[in-house]
């Protein structure tokens, strides 16, 4: 069974790979620091509208130092368009402090340093080592969840255990594609409610049982 779900993952990653070769990371950044900022925003936001406020915020604000020389009022009114900004803006403010005091203004390298900042979690410091570091690592978003679910790849909901599953299955060298083209998938095709399974391109290794029949 282990085997076969080796291999099932490994043909989904490379299929994947081919139907989304322009796959990346949707929140515009330029460097480690801007990325987690932008991560912190995503919750529960798209990621258009958090560039749409990242790109004069970040002007702004290049580096931690800078947010630490506005207060969280200013801070608040800046990113006043993203949902839930005053406690986004408090938990900006708390990671900055401890960048600043502890790291230099750099962002640490490993996922326990990142999640004892403020408001960041596994899924946040993943995408940051992932993306920004090019260090192999898995967030697991709402498509990471809905996608292997639906090929039998994992059970169940909870982030942590679907991240190690993924770990597990595919070699490291594929995390961070595999992340990526999983999560494209789910965002363009693979939809929570009306999944496009007449454009699946991995139609045929999907277990799902209310896939729709194409055509």
């Amino acid at each position: 069974m282990a085997a076969e779900k080796n291999k099932l993952a490994l043909q989904v990653v490379e299929l994947l790979d081919k139907a989304y070769p322009e796959a990346r990371q949707e929140l515009d950044f330029s460097n480690a620091f801007e990325l987690l900022v932008a991560t912190i925003l995503a919750a529960q936001c798209t990621d258009v509208r958090v560039n749409q406020v990242t790109q004069s915020l970040f002007k702004k604000y290049p580096c931690p130092g800078s947010f630490l020389d506005a207060d969280s009022a200013e801070i608040e009114q800046d990113i006043r368009s993203i949902p839930f900004f005053r406690n986004k803006a408090k938990g900006i403010l708390g990671c900055c402090r401890i960048l600043v005091d502890e790291y230099g203004g750099e962002v640490p390298n490993s996922v326990e340093q990142l999640v004892a900042l403020p408001y960041v979690g596994r899924k946040t410091a993943n995408i940051v080592l992932a993306n920004a570091m090019n260090i192999p690592a898995i967030g697991v978003d709402t498509h990471t969840i809905r996608v292997p679910n639906r090929l039998g790849l994992v059970s169940g909901k909870n982030p942590d255990k679907i991240e190690k599953a993924l770990c597990d299955l595919l070699p490291e060298e594929l995390w961070n594609r595999g992340n990526i083209v999983i999560q494209w998938h789910g965002r363009y095709t693979c939809k929570a409610k009306k999944p496009l399974c007449s454009e699946c391109a991995i139609y045929d290794l999907c277990q799902w049982e209310e896939k729709v029949e194409q055509q």
